[in-house]
Protein backbone atom coordinates (compact mmCIF):
# COMPACT_ATOMS: atom_id res chain seq x y z
CA UNK A 1 0.00 0.00 0.00
CA UNK A 2 1.03 3.60 -0.98
CA UNK A 3 2.02 5.84 1.05
CA UNK A 4 0.24 8.70 1.41
CA UNK A 5 1.25 12.32 0.64
CA UNK A 6 1.48 14.73 3.83
CA UNK A 7 -0.44 18.01 1.56
CA UNK A 8 -2.75 19.28 4.16
CA UNK A 9 -2.08 21.06 7.96
CA UNK A 10 -4.85 21.70 10.08
CA UNK A 11 -3.86 24.65 11.14
CA UNK A 12 -4.40 26.36 7.55
CA UNK A 13 -8.23 26.25 7.93
CA UNK A 14 -9.00 27.99 10.80
CA UNK A 15 -7.24 31.70 11.44
CA UNK A 16 -4.24 31.71 14.01
CA UNK A 17 -6.94 33.64 16.61
CA UNK A 18 -9.20 30.61 16.31
CA UNK A 19 -6.51 28.15 16.94
CA UNK A 20 -5.08 29.75 19.62
CA UNK A 21 -8.89 30.10 21.06
CA UNK A 22 -10.09 26.69 20.74
CA UNK A 23 -6.33 25.32 22.12
CA UNK A 24 -6.91 27.46 25.65
CA UNK A 25 -10.31 26.51 25.81
CA UNK A 26 -9.54 22.97 25.64
CA UNK A 27 -6.76 23.46 28.13
CA UNK A 28 -9.48 25.22 30.38
CA UNK A 29 -11.72 22.34 30.52
CA UNK A 30 -8.78 19.05 30.16
CA UNK A 31 -6.85 20.31 33.63
CA UNK A 32 -4.39 17.20 32.86
CA UNK A 33 -4.23 18.44 28.69
CA UNK A 34 -0.98 20.83 27.90
CA UNK A 35 -0.43 22.99 25.11
CA UNK A 36 1.15 19.57 23.30
CA UNK A 37 -1.73 17.44 23.69
CA UNK A 38 -4.73 20.06 23.50
CA UNK A 39 -2.75 20.77 19.65
CA UNK A 40 -2.47 17.51 18.71
CA UNK A 41 -6.62 16.65 19.50
CA UNK A 42 -7.42 19.96 17.46
CA UNK A 43 -5.38 19.14 14.71
CA UNK A 44 -6.56 15.99 14.72
CA UNK A 45 -10.12 16.96 14.89
CA UNK A 46 -9.95 19.64 12.29
CA UNK A 47 -8.33 16.84 10.03
CA UNK A 48 -11.35 15.02 10.67
CA UNK A 49 -13.92 17.60 10.33
CA UNK A 50 -12.41 18.90 6.67
CA UNK A 51 -12.34 15.14 5.40
CA UNK A 52 -16.22 14.45 6.85
CA UNK A 53 -17.01 17.88 5.10
CA UNK A 54 -14.94 17.70 1.81
CA UNK A 55 -14.14 13.89 0.77
CA UNK A 56 -17.39 12.73 0.10
CA UNK A 57 -15.94 9.26 2.15
CA UNK A 58 -19.17 8.39 4.05
CA UNK A 59 -19.55 6.47 7.39
CA UNK A 60 -16.84 8.20 9.27
CA UNK A 61 -16.62 8.54 12.93
CA UNK A 62 -13.99 9.49 15.26
CA UNK A 63 -13.38 8.41 18.91
CA UNK A 64 -13.87 9.79 22.11
CA UNK A 65 -10.26 11.60 22.35
CA UNK A 66 -10.70 13.48 18.87
CA UNK A 67 -14.19 14.23 19.47
CA UNK A 68 -13.45 16.56 22.35
CA UNK A 69 -11.57 18.30 19.73
CA UNK A 70 -14.96 18.13 17.50
CA UNK A 71 -16.89 19.11 20.13
CA UNK A 72 -14.69 22.02 21.58
CA UNK A 73 -15.30 23.47 18.35
CA UNK A 74 -19.11 22.90 17.76
CA UNK A 75 -19.45 24.54 21.25
CA UNK A 76 -18.01 27.61 19.72
CA UNK A 77 -20.83 27.89 17.93
CA UNK A 78 -19.89 31.01 16.03
CA UNK A 79 -16.99 30.05 15.17
CA UNK A 80 -18.12 26.53 14.18
CA UNK A 81 -20.85 27.61 12.02
CA UNK A 82 -18.46 29.86 10.31
CA UNK A 83 -16.22 27.01 9.67
CA UNK A 84 -18.90 25.13 7.90
CA UNK A 85 -20.08 27.90 5.87
CA UNK A 86 -16.63 28.07 4.78
CA UNK A 87 -15.55 24.73 4.69
CA UNK A 88 -18.65 22.92 3.72
CA UNK A 89 -21.01 25.43 2.20
CA UNK A 90 -23.59 24.99 5.17
CA UNK A 91 -23.72 24.11 8.99
CA UNK A 92 -22.72 20.51 8.95
CA UNK A 93 -25.21 18.75 12.02
CA UNK A 94 -23.53 16.81 14.43
CA UNK A 95 -26.17 13.47 15.10
CA UNK A 96 -24.12 11.27 17.81
CA UNK A 97 -26.34 7.63 18.72
CA UNK A 98 -26.00 6.84 22.42
CA UNK A 99 -24.36 3.49 22.00
CA UNK A 100 -20.86 3.56 20.42
CA UNK A 101 -20.51 1.48 16.82
CA UNK A 102 -18.22 -1.80 17.58
CA UNK A 103 -17.51 -1.51 13.79
CA UNK A 104 -13.82 -0.17 12.83
CA UNK A 105 -15.04 3.03 11.94
CA UNK A 106 -12.44 4.73 13.51
CA UNK A 107 -9.63 3.47 12.31
CA UNK A 108 -11.18 3.63 8.93
CA UNK A 109 -11.86 6.97 9.36
CA UNK A 110 -8.28 7.58 10.47
CA UNK A 111 -7.11 6.05 7.28
CA UNK A 112 -9.41 8.38 5.11
CA UNK A 113 -8.27 11.33 6.67
CA UNK A 114 -4.88 9.90 5.83
CA UNK A 115 -6.03 9.57 2.43
CA UNK A 116 -7.12 12.85 2.20
CA UNK A 117 -3.55 14.25 2.77
CA UNK A 118 -3.41 15.33 6.67
CA UNK A 119 -0.81 13.56 9.46
CA UNK A 120 -2.32 11.00 11.27
CA UNK A 121 -1.56 10.98 15.54
CA UNK A 122 -2.07 7.60 15.26
CA UNK A 123 -1.78 6.88 18.75
CA UNK A 124 -4.98 9.51 19.36
CA UNK A 125 -6.69 7.19 17.10
CA UNK A 126 -5.61 3.90 18.23
CA UNK A 127 -6.95 4.76 22.15
CA UNK A 128 -10.23 4.74 20.70
CA UNK A 129 -10.14 1.70 17.95
CA UNK A 130 -12.17 -1.08 19.76
CA UNK A 131 -15.11 1.50 21.51
CA UNK A 132 -15.31 2.96 18.06
CA UNK A 133 -17.42 5.87 17.17
CA UNK A 134 -21.12 7.28 18.49
CA UNK A 135 -21.05 8.82 15.40
CA UNK A 136 -24.87 8.49 13.30
CA UNK A 137 -24.50 7.99 9.27
CA UNK A 138 -27.75 9.72 8.56
CA UNK A 139 -25.40 12.84 6.93
CA UNK A 140 -22.79 12.20 4.04
CA UNK A 141 -20.37 12.19 6.05
CA UNK A 142 -20.83 10.71 9.60
CA UNK A 143 -22.27 12.48 12.61
CA UNK A 144 -19.92 15.62 12.35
Amino acid sequence: MATPTITRNPRNYVTPEVWDREIALLIRDHHTWDTVMAERVFGQAIAYLITAMQSGTPGLGCGELVDEGVHQLILDTKIYREFCDQHYGQFLDHIPFIERKCDGSVMRTAEAIAAFGFEIDVALWEKDATNCTPCSSRTQSGCH
